[in-house]
């Protein structure tokens, strides 16, 4: 008797960004504590044992995750952070990105449902370090430029909680040109020194 059925291909590719993927949509929707490499697995079409010859361990999983999401920046976009008027551009994104129902930042998620593991908070604060921070320095000329971005992320964070999470009334009523006129001035202290 003959197997008709077709052959499924290995893509080890294809296979590694899908379990990736799935582990970034889990640590968003749980944190680290709450998503488990089994339900990663499953989301990803795949087995634990394959998701662990990939990754290791759910830590390195996890590492690897948040390093790619924070890699791709979706606030601290190079043409915003290259234009002249990047302080006002900047407050547009975050004010877009953050309006009513719309995406909530996959690593903000990751870092605030992840912020009861300290060694989770060790991980994200080194890619944001990494990453956020040292992009956001590099456009800051002053010799406390490393503060001003840490500063300037916290705002944006803070933005993005007290909006998106909290849903602070002022917040969301407000235009987004009022909003811009409020916040450009705030992120152009810290980032046009």
């Amino acid at each position: 008797m003959t197997n008709d059925a077709p052959v499924r291909r290995r893509d080890a590719a294809a296979t590694r960004a899908a379990i990736l993927m799935s582990a970034r949509r889990a640590f968003a929707a749980r944190g680290y504590d709450g998503a488990g490499v089994r339900d990663i697995a499953e989301q990803a079409g795949v087995t634990a044992m394959l998701v662990n010859r990939y990754f290791g361990s759910k830590e390195a999983l996890f590492t690897e995750a948040v390093a790619v999401t924070f890699a791709d920046p979706q606030i601290l976009r190079d043409d915003v952070l290259a234009s002249p008027t990047r302080a006002h551009d900047l407050a547009e994104v975050l004010i877009a990105e953050t309006t009513g129902d719309g995406l909530r930042l996959e690593g903000f998620l990751i870092l605030l449902r992840s912020s009861g593991n300290p060694r989770a908070v060790a991980i994200c604060r080194e890619q944001i370090e990494r990453h956020q921070q040292r992009r956001l320095a590099s456009t800051v000329d002053a010799t406390d430029a490393a503060e001003r971005a840490a500063v300037a992320l916290s705002l944006i964070a803070g933005f993005q909680f007290m909006r998106q999470m909290v849903g602070l009334g002022a917040l969301d009523a407000s235009s987004p040109d009022r909003l811009a006129a409020v916040l450009t001035p705030a992120l152009a202290a810290l980032l046009d020194a």
